[in-house]
């Protein structure tokens, strides 16, 4: 479990005395074997600018940060996989704030890159290697000139070949999920939001929201070309977007429209859900699929990350108990840190939370932020950390019936056939 580095150029290497360390929090820790898998199939290394590696000499124990000049070395992991632990770091420069990624800790071993993760769901819809660029080059000019007028399209092309947005992809491949972004505003200023920041953050945004208000036919126009097959899945609440819940009108009209033409395939929100009269019509409108994003199901640790305009948690939990009673596959996009996730207080929480709203599925999602301003913008632990595998384990006991995942699921048989049952128009 040797310690994994990179130089200034971007050249990464093993060290040959040194073990790799991780981090929990702010918390500097040993490394598990039986936490290590091997580094997963469209994953990719990077660099942590203005971090120096930290190892550790495994005959003394002593830890051990190499010479400036080093960079720690983070695996950004593909959909499927849930990350137990963060590279083992420093920071040179105190005030830099690392780019918004999900950093996972990496070791060579064996002969070979290996990661502290998990396998939570079956990475091969979401392995990148399986979305072929040139297949999408070709669906974006397809339908692009197909529907020349439909600002949406050209929005998503550039999601699709500037960005190569998975979902925004599988629109123009018109296979399993697909995007369908509505809103460029929010009633939500979430502290890692990864379309709109504030200029004195410090981040920078990796993707730009879009910037018009789309009109019904052309959100009926994307979905109508998406739902095609049984299982095709067409989803509002993007990367690229706002809160899709703020456009509720236009999404109503739209399902609408959409179901008197086909009952084909199924319609997902990505919400914060904290719209709750909002979400009520956009589900009695025909939903079939609402996932919920969400970091914990604690007051104080939501509102500090979420930062709510105008709802609360209890608005959230609402959402989810009204979508659920009406025969909605429910789940939550759950944003999971190691160190933060997985203390006593959030697991107990979080399970209650399950149990309450009748949750039919937890996706595990890695954050995406600077570790150490996270941390600061956080209430301390107030008990125990138990480690994301005890966490997992926690949740699959605790949990049987709800289905610990990474991505959005087509429901099972047996709630597939309540769907056709359920009126759409």
């Amino acid at each position: 479990m040797y310690l994994v580095y990179a130089d200034g150029h971007g050249n990464v290497y093993d060290h040959p005395e040194l073990f790799g360390l991780a981090r929990s929090g702010d918390m500097i820790v040993e490394m598990l074997e039986e936490e290590l898998i091997p580094l997963p199939e469209g994953a990719t290394l990077v660099g942590l600018p203005n971090t120096r590696a930290v190892g550790m000499n495994p005959e003394t124990g002593e830890m051990l940060p190499l010479p400036e000049g080093s960079q720690a070395v983070g695996a950004l992991l593909p959909q499927g996989f849930t990350r137990l632990c963060l590279p083992g770091y420093v920071k040179t420069d105190k005030s830099y704030k690392l780019p918004l990624f999900g950093y996972s800790a990496v070791v060579w071993k064996d002969g070979g890159f290996y990661v502290a993760a998990d396998l939570t769901d079956d990475p091969e819809q979401w392995n990148p290697l399986n979305c072929d660029r040139e297949d999408v080059e070709v669906g974006v000019g397809g339908l692009t000139a197909k529907y020349p007028e439909n600002r949406l399209y050209e929005h998503l092309s550039n999601c699709a070949l500037g960005y190569e947005c998975l979902t925004s992809s599988n629109t123009f491949l018109g296979r399993w999920e697909g995007a369908v972004p509505v809103s460029y505003s929010c009633n939500a200023g979430c502290f890692g939001c990864i379309s709109e920041q504030p200029d004195d953050s410090g981040f920078v945004s990796p993707q730009t929201r879009m910037n018009f208000r789309p009109t019904v036919n052309e959100i009926s126009e994307v979905m109508l070309e998406h739902l095609k097959t049984p299982r095709s899945i067409i989803s509002f609440g993007q990367g690229c977007e706002g809160e899709p819940s703020t456009q509720a009108k236009l999404i109503i009209e739209a399902i609408r429209e959409v179901r008197a033409v086909t009952d084909m395939g199924y319609i997902n929100i990505n919400t914060n859900a904290g719209l709750s009269d909002h979400i009520r019509g956009i589900v009695d409108a025909g939903l079939d699929l609402m996932r919920v994003s969400t970091i914990s199901a604690l007051d104080d640790h939501y509102n500090a990350y979420y930062k709510p305009r105008g709802y609360t948690l209890a608005n959230v939990e609402k959402s989810l108990k009204y979508a659920a009673s009406q025969g909605v596959y429910t789940s939550i996009n759950y944003l999971i840190f190691p160190g933060v996730t997985d203390r006593e207080e959030e697991i107990e929480a979080m399970v209650e939370f399950a149990r309450r709203t009748d949750l039919k599925l937890i996706q595990m999602r890695n954050l995406n932020i600077d570790p150490e301003s996270y941390l600061e913008l956080i209430p301390p632990a107030q008990g125990d950390i138990l480690g994301m595998k005890t966490m997992l384990e926690i949740f699959r006991g605790e949990l049987p019936d709800v289905v610990i995942g990474s991505y959005t699921h087509v429901p099972p048989a047996d709630l597939a056939r309540a769907k056709q049952r359920r009126v759409k128009v």
